[in-house]
């Protein structure tokens, strides 16, 4: 059973009207035990055990964008944003995969791919962070060779996510929780590909991969403008839809 997890969103709110509308579309999501609204800060604060891709959903349905701003306590959460090295497409960015850990060792994976072609595909952690050749570079299966020693090789290697199926659409999300702690998958790369291990094709424009990397907290972030652009979060925002985030 995943326990319970706080993650904050910056929402456009100009009203209690507009809070009212946000609040009743999330609580009507299987998971979601309460929402807090700041009408001043701009901010929805959700504590349940909803996926935050669920959640973002449901606040677009009311007309209204949402930016994850954290999820969980400090150094608790990570996030890996999957592109393809394929310049056969225009855009590069098709994936994203929030992470949270949410007990000593549980971590729950909230994992969305578009644009793909239908199919199954294998989510993997691997070995290191180097993505220079894209998935060619990334090294073997994270904990594979422990796995593999245990008796009988019958234990999965922490590695291994599991299987995303991407429908007719082009789009595939997944929902996981796995025996894993965030500060372990720092610095790796994440993989998504029709098949879970052997040699890559990087000019594959279905052939996804990404550097895990650290994400704020719940409340580690309250910036509304870059110090380095300039931008405001909702500008960066419109900059990274155009891009094909997520």
């Amino acid at each position: 059973m995943i326990p319970p997890f706080q993650t904050t969103f910056a929402v456009p709110l100009s009203c209690e009207s507009c809070i009212k509308d946000v609040s009743t579309s999330l609580y009507k999501l299987n998971g979601v035990n309460n929402v807090d609204a700041n009408l001043k800060r701009q901010l929805v604060s959700v504590e349940g055990t909803a996926a935050p891709s669920a959640i973002v959903a449901a606040i677009r349905s009311t007309g209204r964008d949402a930016i994850l701003r954290g999820s969980g306590a400090s150094e608790s959460a990570a996030v890996c944003i999957l592109e393809t090295h394929s310049r056969t497409v225009a855009d590069q960015v098709r994936g994203l995969a929030r992470m949270v850990q949410v007990s000593p060792n549980l971590t729950i994976i909230d994992l969305s791919i578009r644009g793909l072609s239908p199919g199954n595909y294998f989510a993997t952690v691997r070995e290191t962070g180097d993505i220079s050749r894209g998935p060619e570079s990334t090294g073997g299966i994270w904990d594979a060779v422990r796995a593999k020693k245990e008796e009988g090789g019958t234990t999965k290697a922490k590695g291994v996510f599991g299987v995303v199926e991407v429908g007719k659409s082009g789009v595939g999300t997944v929902f996981w929780d796995r025996p894993i702690q965030i500060w372990e998958m720092i610095g790796r790369s994440m993989v998504v590909s029709r098949q879970q291990d052997g040699r890559f094709d990087k000019n594959d424009p279905d052939t996804l991969v990404g550097v895990i990397a650290r994400s704020a907290g719940v409340w580690d972030n309250d910036k509304t403008v870059c110090s380095c652009s300039g931008k405001t979060v909702w500008e960066e925002r419109k900059e990274q839809v155009d891009k094909g985030m997520l």
